[in-house]
């Protein structure tokens, strides 16, 4: 009979294991949009080859088993990592200072080293690592040798990188830069309820007129309001934001609409979906109703390819421009035409207005005065960003 309980009982308890790991998932909680770094965008002297890179990220949900991304993708030549160090940084980018302690070593494949080839995109082997929601990661990445000319990375960073020269790991003599290089996501391993958001957006989700090493893009104002509800607690946030991207052609980067299956369909745990991308398609449009209609079917395909995959997709309009360079009546009716759609068409799962939130009444056409950033009448500053982050919904995801 005793025998009979035990084997029952190892059975639950198999079983148990078994569901409980079945139950949990891979999601991402950090990302930042590749492109290739413009020259002057570059790492400065001494430049990537040999030397050693500390850049500080923010994630957005917690996780105790963790793995990191590092991307080689518009290299023409193979990258060479010798090694990988993370910790928990002392704060959100302000210094390169770490938490020593808390150091961990990456491995790819078994292996201390790895060399990324052109086009590709690498990932560490798994690594127990404790993270609360919204830590501060800093990724210490030693480079072999590589290209300092043509390299893989994220330009609008808004958080500050050290380099140092040599295998170091000192770098209280670094050059500092705003950008960030190689490294291009982190997932955690959640529960069976934590989920992602990814956002397709241009710079001003990328966060241009938000305040250097203090996080306050809108998608950080709005992780932080997930974080805090009790229904969408489990929800990370992606930002694959690029300044100056267009959806249809020209700008910087990689389009929209050529890079949305990898920077939005292709992360980990997306269950939801945020297009807010079309501003740099009107500003320099030549026919503004021909860009608008161009606009409207590459929202239909991006909205048809996430629900083939039970994505849920929602449309952000498009904020006003008016004393900016980009305005024209032409492009002005252009964007009424596209948020018209956006807000009527029915074919987002949900729309977010941010066009209502962020601009004038008693002049629609152009932003609040006191959301500008340096007076550009096209970028939100920070008191903008918080405004649109603790705008957004949080049904949306529940």
């Amino acid at each position: 009979m005793r025998k009979s309980l035990l084997t029952i009982a190892l059975s639950m308890a198999l079983s148990l294991s078994s569901y409980t790991a079945m139950a949990q998932t891979w999601v991402g909680t950090w990302t930042t949009a590749q492109q290739i770094v413009e020259p002057h965008n570059l790492a400065p002297e001494p430049g990537l080859s040999g030397n050693s890179l500390r850049e500080i990220v923010q994630i957005s949900v917690g996780g105790k088993k963790v793995r990191f991304k590092f991307s080689n993708e518009y290299g023409k030549s193979p990258l060479v990592i010798n090694s990988v160090e993370v910790a928990i940084a002392q704060n959100s980018g302000s210094s390169a200072d770490i938490k020593p302690a808390t150091t961990k070593k990456l491995s790819f494949f078994g292996k201390r080293g790895v060399t990324i080839e052109p086009g590709k995109m690498v990932t560490s082997d798994i690594v127990s690592f404790k993270l609360k929601d919204r830590e501060n990661i800093a990724i210490t990445i030693h480079y072999g040798e590589c290209d300092n000319k043509v390299v893989t990375g994220h330009p609008g960073s808004r958080t500050t990188s050290y380099l140092a020269s040599g295998n170091t790991s000192d770098f209280s003599d670094a050059k500092k830069t705003d950008h960030w290089y190689t490294i291009c996501g982190i997932d955690v391993k959640g529960n069976k309820n934590t989920r992602a958001v990814a956002i397709l957006g241009n710079s001003i989700t990328d966060g241009r007129g938000s305040t250097t090493n203090q996080q306050n893009r809108w998608p950080d104002n709005l992780s932080r309001a997930l974080l805090a509800n009790e229904s969408t607690k489990d929800v990370a946030v992606l930002n694959l934001g690029i300044g100056g991207n267009c959806i249809l052609r020209g700008g910087l980067g990689p389009t929209g609409a050529t890079r949305y299956n990898r920077d939005i369909l292709q992360q980990e745990g997306v269950k939801y979906v945020v297009v807010f991308e079309g501003i740099n398609d009107l500003g320099s449009s030549r026919n503004g109703d021909e860009t608008a209609n161009a606009l409207i079917e590459a929202y239909k395909k991006m909205i048809e390819e996430a629900h083939a995959k039970g994505i849920k997709v929602y449309g952000g309009t498009i904020t006003p421009f008016k004393g900016n360079n980009y305005y024209t009546e032409d492009h002005e009716k252009a964007r009424n035409k596209v948020n018209t759609w956006i807000r009527t068409s029915g074919a987002f799962d949900a729309v977010i207005d941010f066009d209502k939130i962020m601009r004038d009444p008693a002049n629609t056409e152009a932003l609040q005065s006191k959301f500008l950033y340096e007076n550009d009448w096209l970028h939100p500053n920070a008191e903008g960003y918080k405004t649109m982050g603790s705008s957004v919904d949080l049904k949306l995801f529940e």
